[in-house]
């Protein structure tokens, strides 16, 4: 497939459809999840033989190609062996990236990759160049196949002497669910509540999900260089942003539940210590939990919601904003409360261009939470918190629920699906639209208006 620059708009499109890079993932992604809705309505994904509703089966397949987490059916509970691979599938499918998989096949095959296959995985990375992006993708696969490994074999041991064999499966099932900061899980409806106090399957999965959420890039400049002073600006932020928010929301949900008999009352100071650990981690879009969410006191809700809507970070197997998004938006706030012109982040100055895509970023998510939250409480008998609590959950890829996604009607289950989708694709493709393409410059300018702020 050829590509052509159209120098005058500044696009890129395909000769063929004359589809741009955006257009060619979002339909990679749909395409994924149809195909996942098919497999997941047929007899055999379900234990008692019986064809999901579509609109459970769309509901689910965006769950797992989004790698969101939430769920109308139990997978443990309703889901067969077949349809559990189905949805595992889903996850690495969704984790990993279209486009990784694709290119990964065309390089097994020994075919070229050509300029517009690296464009693609350039776009569905969000890098500014396509140095080196078949490295990329082939350090992609190696790193997600040795963590999910390593993970699940430790989990595994953690889970035989419970289920035997089964534990074998379960381990490599979560360790792959967690590291694509999914949170889909097959022990039912309580969770992982049973192993809330046990610290080598909480800080494994912790792990897994705190590595997937950093991004592979980070990790590789990480691996690369081992000192701090040697990384790059990019790392540095997403690894200090990622420290600070773990820390913050541990610290605040530890104080905000300690007394509540319904999540952390009757934990041990350890268990409560852990428990608060992990929830701040899963809350940064991972899913899974160790306490009932829907228990929580409102300020910890709010705590949740605020923690999922950041993120993870870019070109990472989680959703959100992301945390140098966040981090150029803190940045450039406390630099006009000190009255400086320039935005400064770790002794380098902040580009203009990345400041304002921070900012379209930020009120665009905030704009789809709030009218989709506010559409949720007209269809649905739930309260504003909740709603949110919902909304972010699906938009952030997080799939933390208070416990009200199945009985959403469908009308809230399929905006819910648009809301996943536009979560993974939508405003990951707007920022490398904003960051990537150049559009038109006009050749004149209007007159400068003065205009009241505050």
């Amino acid at each position: 497939m050829l590509i052509k620059a159209d120098r005058a708009a500044g696009s890129i499109g395909f000769t063929q459809w004359n589809l741009n890079p955006y257009q060619i993932l979002t339909l990679g992604f749909t395409s994924a999840i149809l195909l996942g809705t098919f497999l997941l309505m047929l007899p055999a994904a379900s234990q008692t033989g019986a064809s999901l509703s579509f609109i459970d089966a769309l509901f689910t397949a965006t769950s797992a190609v989004c790698v969101t987490g939430l769920t109308v059916v139990s997978t443990g509970d309703y889901f067969s062996v077949f349809g559990q691979m189905v949805i595992i599938l889903l996850i690495q499918v969704g984790g990993l990236g279209v486009m990784t998989l694709t290119t990964l096949i065309a390089v097994l095959m020994g075919r070229k990759i050509n300029l517009s296959k690296r464009l693609l995985v350039q776009e569905s990375f969000n890098q500014l160049t396509m140095e080196g992006m078949v490295h990329l993708v082939l350090y992609v696969v190696k790193v997600t196949l040795l963590l999910e490994f390593l993970g699940g074999t430790i989990l595994a041991l953690c889970f035989w002497g419970d289920y035997g064999w089964r534990g074998v499966y379960y381990g490599y099932w979560h360790a792959t669910s967690a590291f694509c900061n999914a949170g889909f899980d097959l022990f039912g409806g309580d969770n992982l509540f049973r192993y809330a106090t046990d610290p080598l399957i909480v800080l494994t999965l912790s792990g897994l999900i705190i590595l997937g959420g950093l991004g592979f890039a980070v990790l590789e400049d990480v691996f690369e260089h081992r000192a701090w002073e040697r990384l790059a600006e990019q790392s540095k932020i997403v690894l200090a942003m990622t420290a600070f928010l773990l820390l913050f929301g541990m610290v605040l949900l530890f104080l905000l539940e300690y007394h509540n008999p319904d999540t952390m009352g009757e934990m041990s100071f350890s268990g409560k210590l852990l428990a608060s650990f992990f929830e701040s981690v899963t809350a940064r879009t991972a899913g899974y939990t160790m306490i009932d969410n829907g228990a929580l006191t409102e300020a910890s809700l709010f705590l949740v919601i605020w923690l999922m809507f950041i993120g993870a970070s870019p070109a990472s197997t989680g959703g959100g904003i992301k945390t140098s998004t966040f981090a150029v938006i803190v940045a450039t706030v406390w630099s006009l409360i000190r009255g400086r012109d320039e935005v400064i982040l770790f002794s380098r100055e902040v580009p203009k261009e990345t400041i304002i895509r921070a900012l379209t970023l930020f009120f665009l998510a905030a704009g789809l939470v709030f009218f989709v939250t506010m559409y949720l409480c007209v269809t649905e008998d739930i309260s504003v918190i909740r709603a949110a609590f919902e909304v972010v959950s699906a938009f952030a890829t997080v799939g933390l629920t208070t416990g009200i996604t199945p009985s959403l009607t469908s009308d809230g289950k399929f905006m819910l699906v648009l809301v996943m989708l536009l979560g993974r694709v939508g405003v990951v493709t707007v920022a490398m639209a904003l960051a990537l393409r150049k559009n038109a410059r006009h050749h004149y300018h209007y007159p400068t208006g003065k205009f009241t702020i505050g």
